[in-house]
């Protein structure tokens, strides 16, 4: 079995998949907790086992991390109770992608198997990639499997956190698909500007890559993943939502080097 983790700012996505590629168990975690080495393996052990998955059946792990101050604690749990050396997605792994960005070291682990993952699912198409989580990511893929660079912005959750923490009455609300864009009370009228905002991004960000390319937008495949991913499709701007597209990037990857 593979154990595929991607390591996020708020959350640690993980999934276990079968020999035959079947994701069998997804579960999360909160970053900030994970802690000592110890405290993190006895976290998955203890999931692993709540879901009937001997531990020992776990071969091969890959992480895909964007939180550099909690890799050594995630790798010294596979090594002392697993006896694994995790794979970590970075420099120099085969990933099968071609980067065509001006500085490939600066792309975040979780873009490029967000990549992968996209290209395994859809292969020779023109893809554009959204993914939902502290920041809002987006990314473009040729047919030719090139990473052509892509755009970030504030997630969601971080416009309504900094609209609480930097004005004097606005307040935190539930983040979902407004009623209506002009609302009549403030609770509603900040959900509003939180949803639109995103979704008013993802419209003009699909138009601006379908014009700067020369793409029809029929032969444009716009993926949606992320925590919010399905929230924000209540306007229909997705083509398709995968909301394990990274951990199938990151079990692609170990596949890619087997």
């Amino acid at each position: 079995m593979y154990l595929c983790i991607d390591i996020g700012n708020s959350q640690i996505h993980s999934g276990v998949f079968d020999a035959d590629g079947e994701l069998l168990v997804q579960f999360r975690y909160n970053t900030t907790h994970v802690g000592s080495s110890d405290q993190f393996a006895l976290f998955i052990l203890q999931v692993l086992r709540e879901n009937s998955i001997d531990p020992k059946q776990i071969k091969r792990v890959a992480i895909a991390s964007v939180v550099p101050s909690v890799d050594y604690s995630v790798a010294s749990a596979f090594i002392k109770y697993f006896k694994i050396t995790p794979l970590f997605l970075k420099p120099g792994v085969k990933t099968g992608i071609k980067i065509a960005s001006n500085n490939p070291g600066e792309i975040g682990a979780d873009l490029i198997a967000g990549a992968v993952g996209g290209i395994n699912k859809y292969p020779n198409k023109h893809l554009l990639i959204f993914d939902f989580g502290t920041a809002t990511t987006v990314i473009y893929i040729t047919p030719q499997a090139e990473f052509v660079g892509g755009a970030v912005l504030p997630g969601i959750r971080l416009m309504m956190e900094s609209l609480q923490n930097n004005t004097a009455k606005l307040f935190t609300v539930n983040i979902s698909a407004p009623k209506q864009a002009i609302s009549k009370d403030t609770r509603m009228a900040i959900q509003s500007g939180l949803y639109y905002s995103q979704t008013g991004a993802v419209k003009e960000l699909i138009a601006q890559v379908v014009h700067e390319y020369a793409i029809e937008r029929r032969d444009l495949i716009v993926i949606g993943t992320g925590g919010f991913a399905t929230l924000l499709n209540a306007s229909s701007v997705f083509d398709d939502i995968v909301p394990d597209l990274l951990l199938l990037g990151l079990k692609e990857i170990l596949n890619i080097n087997e």
